[in-house]
């Protein structure tokens, strides 16, 4: 073909493929447009609403109102518990050495050092906050290879503040902590509120009761937490001011009155320790009770813990002896037959019986914690010097259906519905299940066992008139506006007359005598100096399983008395757990109760007795 034939051809070919080109060019164009307007459509059209409410929910959080936990307050309105408002500060280590990586590949010229932010946030953490956080632990925190973690969970408000305008990285929630300003006062009564850490909480912005009235009337303390809806800046949680809706106001929790007396609590709290290290017990606890109420002003272990403190909810510590561990009573139990045999008759404070060294019930025999022959007590005198033969002749005379009726009207075997956690009910048999040997048990105080509160009990209705009122502790709750609900009074149960109360009253008041020719009680030590004061004292064998039998050397050691005798005001009653039986202070608690009588004299200012107790005959010739 000739050359220039061949130019023409190829140059026609040349055009041909550059209209193709145009052409698909346009059509691409075309295709990519008529694709945009179809999504336009689409996106603006159809999908308009669900995009909208999809960038709402990405931009908007649902912020909880913690309620403000409501006080703990002793009788006299002293705080023992109280809320006050915190801070949490948080970090998000992962996310934000990334968001430093990638700023730093946006801009290398200025590179910035995620070892550096973390060490000027911990320094700047420690100089604000002070001792509160160290500066390490928060390095190596801030360093974790975590998504989210706490620095510190309970910040000062107003150091938070300086924080997060200094470092806005730094995440930050409202908290509150509880304050116990005693420290361990009346921590086994009071309890211990915190953040529960457990995923199951679905409430994750309140304190929560974990031990004691805490727990116990959480719901009463805690309130209901309210919330509000906000909107924050993208990718943070600042807050958009103007933002804020739906609004649900938080109603604070409700204030706590206890019967508790701050001051005596401290000072019984005190003497227990003292007197389980001088008497060499495992254990002591005391209760003090008003005697026609039923308050308890007192009720204390010779161990507690201190919530205020880290580490403060030693399990070991957490419990509440005087409330949840009965113990066999011994002869404090002998109020029972006193009562039951002055009630019906049987018996009176001066009438004469001759007791002998032992006595045979059933298949056993018990005698008396000294030897001796026949010899000659008054009624009085039994209870006085506290024998066990005598005490088991009158049992025996009331029979075990008055007596089974009488450990009834006291509430033995029951919870007295104090409103504590853990309340023990103790122990006792039916009567339909008493053995011949159980009735020479039950009368010296064995073969059942109450709470130091239970025991207090029995003596609170001698030193009612009769009347046994079941004991409180928590006296009422105190709305947010002020409003005071008093709790409900407990029905008080008619035990035995006016006159028998006062009849065993000054029967017991011989327990405290010293005098000579054996007419000395087992307590003298418990007496008080211008006051009249009636008391029993108790040493019950403990149960050794080992050996199938009593202990010869384990016992409890209780008291219980009654201030003044001649106008009761309080009721106390104490226990020792295996005390040394053979040191000064390990065979009675007499010198524990005469410590705290006369505390309590002096606090409340009570009258001296009009006259003192007469010095009766116990043993006669």
């Amino acid at each position: 073909m000739p050359h220039g034939k061949l130019r023409r051809v190829a140059k026609r070919a040349a055009g041909t493929d550059h209209r193709v080109r145009v052409v698909v060019v346009r059509f691409l164009l075309i295709a990519s447009l008529v694709a945009a307007g179809m999504k336009l459509v689409q996106v603006q059209g159809f999908e308009a609403e669900a995009l909208a409410s999809r960038a709402e929910r990405q931009r908007t959080e649902t912020i909880p109102i913690p309620a403000t936990r409501g006080s703990i307050l002793d009788r006299d309105g002293v705080r023992l518990a109280f809320t006050v408002e915190t801070r949490a500060i948080a970090y998000r280590p992962i996310a934000q050495r990334a968001e430093i990586d990638k700023a730093n590949a946006a801009d290398p010229t200025k590179p910035l050092s995620f070892d550096q932010e973390t060490a000027d946030i911990a320094r700047r953490m420690h100089e604000v906050l002070g001792d509160q956080v160290n500066e390490a632990d928060l390095l190596t925190k801030l360093r974790s290879d975590t998504k989210f973690v706490y620095l510190v969970t309970n910040a000062d408000p107003a150091g938070t503040r300086v924080l997060k305008q200094e470092f806005p990285q730094l995440n930050v929630e409202d908290r509150a902590m509880r304050e116990y300003p005693g420290g361990s006062l009346a921590a086994n009564v009071v309890g211990y509120a915190n953040w529960r850490s457990d995923d199951t909480d679905t409430d994750k912005h309140n304190l929560h009761g974990l031990v004691g009235l805490e727990a116990l009337r959480d719901n009463v303390l805690s309130g209901t937490p309210g919330s509000q809806v906000v909107e924050t800046q993208s990718g943070t949680d600042v807050v958009i001011p103007g933002t804020e809706r739906d609004q649900h106001p938080a109603v604070d929790g409700s204030d706590l009155q206890l019967t508790i007396d701050s001051d005596l609590q401290y000072y019984v709290q005190q003497k227990a320790a003292e007197y389980a290290k001088r008497s060499g017990a495992q254990s002591a606890s005391v209760v003090v009770m008003d005697a026609k109420t039923g308050e308890v002003y007192a009720l204390a272990n010779d161990k507690t813990f201190d919530p205020s403190q880290p580490g403060g909810l030693d399990p070991a510590l957490l419990a509440n002896p005087a409330v949840t561990t009965p113990y066999e009573p011994g002869s404090v139990n002998k109020i029972v037959t006193a009562m039951a045999a002055i009630e019906y008759g049987i018996t009176t404070p001066d009438a004469v019986q001759t007791v002998p060294g032992s006595i045979k019930v059933a298949d056993r025999t018990v005698g008396d914690a000294w030897s001796h022959g026949p010899i000659k007590l008054s009624t009085t005198g039994i209870f006085a010097k506290s024998s066990n033969v005598g005490t088991l002749m009158l049992a025996d005379q009331v029979g075990p259906d008055r007596y089974a009726d009488m450990l009834a009207r006291l509430g033995i075997g029951k919870r007295t519905g104090i409103g504590l956690p853990g309340e023990s009910p103790g122990s006792l048999l039916p009567q339909n299940q008493w053995s011949g040997s159980t009735f020479g048990n039950l009368p010296i105080g064995q073969g059942l066992s109450m709470t130091v509160l239970q025991m207090a009990g029995m003596y609170q209705a001698i030193a009612n008139d009769g009347v046994r009122v079941p004991p409180r502790i928590v006296s009422a709750t105190i709305a947010p506006d002020g409003t005071r609900t008093a709790e409900p009074r407990p029905e008080g149960v008619r035990v035995v007359s006016p006159e028998t109360a006062k009849t065993v009253r000054d029967m017991l008041r011989s327990v405290v005598q010293k005098a000579p020719h054996q007419n000395s009680g087992t307590a003298p030590d418990a007496a008080l100096t211008g006051y009249q004061i009636s008391g029993k004292t108790g040493t019950a064998q403990q149960y050794d399983p080992a050996l199938g039998r009593y202990s010869d050397s384990n016992y409890w050691i209780t008291f219980a008395g009654i201030l003044p005798a001649d106008n009761p005001r309080f009721v106390v009653g104490m226990v020792y757990d295996k005390p040394v039986y053979t040191s000064p202070q390990g065979h009675s608690a007499a010198l524990f109760f005469h410590d705290i009588a006369s505390y309590i004299a002096q606090r409340y200012d009570i009258p001296l007795s009009k006259e003192q107790s007469p010095v009766v005959p116990l043993q006669l010739p």
